[in-house]
């Protein structure tokens, strides 16, 4: 519930404030002073009647009318003080920093719900409680520092919590990271990351508004309006980062299945984020890196040059680009080769890395950067340059700075003598430019920018999907997991391929399904979760006799409930599953099986629905994708039938939402057809059936 009176009020009171700038509610009323709010500011304190030079009022009651107001109280005082606020002063927008909330107690907990109950009831925005404020270029309503310059060209940065936010800030602001709002909501009692996201997505004006997003994540509460709204900003043309912390494999659940002990909070959020168009960090360096790449100009291809007077970080800049799929192209001979090398000194390399030696100019940084610009085949450049401390460089930085303004192409400048050109660095960082200290941090910034998918659109519908089918099917279903002719059912209503399967109790039935399937056959036990380990696969039966024997050996392992003879299928053993995640919905598994399932977790995830592109982003996604393509000889998988086969899942799943795990293990694959051979189905119909 984001307004206007919390980002351009026309005057502010602080409750709690404090002459003490050592206290939240003193240090509140110094930086709104600090760094002029220009409207009218009020203080509330029973114990002074002045505060920091501004005159002081006793009791919230005797303020006038007020448009923002903000708690530095004890928790027990903030609901009266909301109260009257926001029914008696026309306040529209309470900022509460007070702790002691539902971060520490249930009791904490109602409280902050009451007090989010009389914001709604008067229309008031609430941020907090337990936050460090909110900044704008119109007031710094926070008690901590640092407080950058605030500008509309910065980025917008949404936390939910207090400290982080000043942490990567603190990250940032070296960099050259501006800021145009930054957002902390705390425990979020009214209004969260994705409201406040939602605000800048509605109120977005293209050339006005921050084309830079900027999240620190530890709670989503609705990834619909997440997904929703950070779509819909990345496709006006912004760019958004975010850390989501709190999705380690401590937050799984135990499952019985690949794809359950998968799937957990954390592959649901890289389904979300990616479906998004979300570039994902994990850590504020990061994203502070991360957000640098977005302030330059845009990389439209994967080739690179790098040029640098430094040998060895030219080195492991290749290095983190090349590993992440970025190019770093020799420069093939031409004229402008030959001529771009007479103008360096003897001994510079005119290749790529380009070295122009640690006695390079200016002026050869300039002939460099053109060549680059005009004759050589890149689609950006990351510039290299840092001072030993024995002569001066702003000419260097002064060129560097015109370059990176003029040229078409993105210029990544990397300038690492924080310390002995300080003031060389600084003077380039005031004219608005962004600086990369950290050279692999660049290069693995700029992989995880390139191979962040566009917003995914609306996924795709399957000819051959039998929706009235399906819901029939499930709807007879009974709870647990599914006995193969549900499976075989749903598989056919949605089209996916399947081997031919048929479940028998007795000698003759098997040998008469394995003539009607046709030798060779597998067969497997029906009933137990793990049939290897119980010895409950046969592969490869090749005649009626052997049918008769191992029909024997499968009834008589515990717990056998059949025996299924199937279709002997050949090919690359492929993964399919998914699982639903309460509020995000069905996580979507794909990837090779066997070992690259079971020991690397070689998986993609994605978040269904899904579409042809998206699922094909997945596959291309995999380390192991160069094998889904063919390598050295060996026969690949049919790709596009692939991504089918997961949308046509992705369908199923969609208007099936009581399955609530599924894995397809193994299906195989060559290059002419992909087989589901095993599957494994749990339907989950009780109201608070999620894992």
């Amino acid at each position: 519930m984001v307004n206007d009176k919390l980002l351009h009020p026309e005057s502010i009171a602080v409750i709690g404030a404090s002459n003490n700038t050592m206290k939240p509610g003193g240090k509140l009323v110094k930086n709104l002073v600090d760094h002029p709010f220009r409207g009218k500011l009020y203080v509330v304190n029973p114990k002074s009647k002045e505060i920091q030079g501004i005159p002081a009022f006793s009791t919230v009651e005797d303020l006038p009318s007020v448009d923002l107001a903000i708690l530095a109280i004890p928790a027990p005082f903030c609901l009266h003080a909301v109260e009257v606020l926001v029914a008696q002063k026309n306040t529209k927008a309470v900022i509460i920093i007070s702790a002691g909330f539902g971060e520490t107690s249930e009791e904490g907990k109602k409280l902050e719900q009451q007090i989010a109950q009389v914001a709604n009831r008067f229309g008031a925005c609430l941020i907090g409680p337990n936050c460090i404020g909110v900044m704008t270029p119109h007031h710094a309503s926070v008690f901590t520092t640092p407080i950058p310059p605030l500008v509309p060209g910065g980025c917008d940065f949404i936390s939910g919590s207090g400290a982080t936010a000043v942490f990567i800030m603190e990250s940032g602001i070296p960099k050259g990271i501006r800021f145009a709002n930054v957002f902390s909501v705390g425990n979020s009692a009214q209004t969260g990351v994705e409201d406040v996201l939602a605000y800048l997505d509605e109120t977005y004006k293209p050339g006005v508004s921050s084309r830079v997003k900027l999240l620190y994540i530890e709670n989503i509460d609705n990834p619909d309006k997440l997904l929703f709204h950070a779509s819909s900003l990345v496709r006006k043309g912004c760019k958004i980062a975010a850390i989501k912390a709190g999705s380690s494999s401590a937050g799984s659940r135990a499952a019985s299945s690949h794809t359950g002990a998968l799937t957990s909070s954390d592959a649901a959020v890289e389904a979300l984020f990616r479906k998004a168009g979300i570039v994902r960090c994990y850590g504020r360096e990061e994203l502070t890196t991360v957000a640098g790449v977005f302030m330059c100009k845009e990389l439209k291809g994967k080739n690179l040059a790098i040029i640098t007077h430094a040998g060895g970080p030219g080195v492991m800049l290749t290095d983190a680009l090349e590993d992440g799929g970025l190019h770093i192209p020799q420069i093939p001979d031409s004229p402008a080769k030959q001529s771009l090398k007479e103008k360096l000194f003897e001994g510079s390399s005119v290749e790529n890395p380009i070295d122009f030696l640690a006695t390079g100019t200016a002026e050869q940084l300039g002939d460099i950067v053109d060549a680059c610009e005009n004759d050589f085949d890149v689609d950006g450049m990351a510039v290299i340059f840092g001072s030993p401390g024995l002569f001066p460089i702003r000419d260097v930085y002064e060129l560097l700075n015109e370059k990176m303004k003029s040229c078409r192409k993105p210029v990544y400048p990397i300038l690492p003598s924080i310390i002995n050109v300080k003031e060389d660095v600084s003077y380039f960082l005031s004219h608005g430019n962004v600086n990369f200290p950290d050279e692999v941090l660049l290069g693995r910034a700029l992989t995880k920018v390139i191979h962040t998918p566009a917003p995914a659109t609306s996924g795709s519908f399957m000819e051959g999907i039998d929706l009235k089918a399906i819901r029939a099917i499930i709807e007879q279903a009974k709870e647990g997991y599914q006995p193969p002719g549900i499976i075989h059912q749903l598989f056919d209503a949605a089209g996916i391929p399947r081997v031919k399967e048929i479940v028998v109790t007795s000698e003759t039935e098997a040998v008469l399904s394995s003539l009607n399937i046709g030798f060779p056959v597998v067969m497997k036990v029906v009933g137990p979760v793990h049939k290897t380990d119980v010895g409950g696969v046969i592969l490869n039966i090749r005649n009626v006799a052997q049918v008769r024997k191992e029909f024997h050996h499968l009834k008589e392992i515990k717990g056998a409930e059949g025996v299924m003879v199937a279709q002997m299928a050949s090919g690359t053993e492929l993964f399919l599953g998914a699982k639903y995640e309460q509020d995000f919905g069905h996580v979507v598994l794909c990837g090779l099986g066997g070992i690259y399932v079971e020991v690397l977790k070689d998986v993609a995830s994605g978040l269904a629905p899904l579409s042809l592109e998206e699922a094909g982003s997945m596959l291309r996604q995999l380390k192991s994708y160069k094998i889904l393509k063919g390598y050295r000889k060996q026969e690949g998988v049919n790709i596009p039938q692939f991504a089918e086969i997961i949308v046509r899942l992705s369908n199923l799943l969609r208007h099936a939402t009581e399955i609530k795990e599924i894995d397809i293990n193994p299906l195989l694959g060559n290059e002419t057809e992909i087989l589901a051979v095993d599957a494994r189905v749990r339907v989950g119909k009780s109201s608070n059936e999620y894992s």
